[in-house]
């Protein structure tokens, strides 16, 4: 799977420097990070939406928006994918890193 986001994110790249008539990608650039923050708000309440509507195929449609669409922002902030593969594999390796339960008052 991370060859078909890197290739995607190289595509995002290029519409940023190479904006294109029409391209979807490069109206979000030329609109700004707000817009960008927008569309992966939206996209996260559709993915909730749609889990909790029980479709998978729904799911995977509005996954596969919410990726592209945090692809453009990590573009715009210049964050790429290697520092954030970094950050996976670091987080891959952790094991029993659950932190505790706190008892409340009416627990006790």
């Amino acid at each position: 799977m991370s060859k078909v986001i890197d290739e995607l994110y190289e595509v995002v790249l290029d519409r940023k420097a190479n904006p294109g008539e029409g391209s979807y990608t490069s109206y979000l650039f030329e609109q700004g990070l707000d817009k960008i923050l927008k569309k992966c708000g939206e996209e996260l309440s559709e993915v909730i939406i749609a889990a909790k509507n029980g479709s998978n195929e729904e799911l995977k449609a509005e996954i596969g928006d919410l990726i592209y669409h945090v692809l453009v922002l990590m573009a715009q902030t210049g964050l790429g994918l290697e520092e954030l593969y970094e950050l996976l594999e670091e987080r891959r390796k952790k094991t029993g890193n659950l932190k505790p339960v706190k008892q409340t008052d009416t627990e006790s």
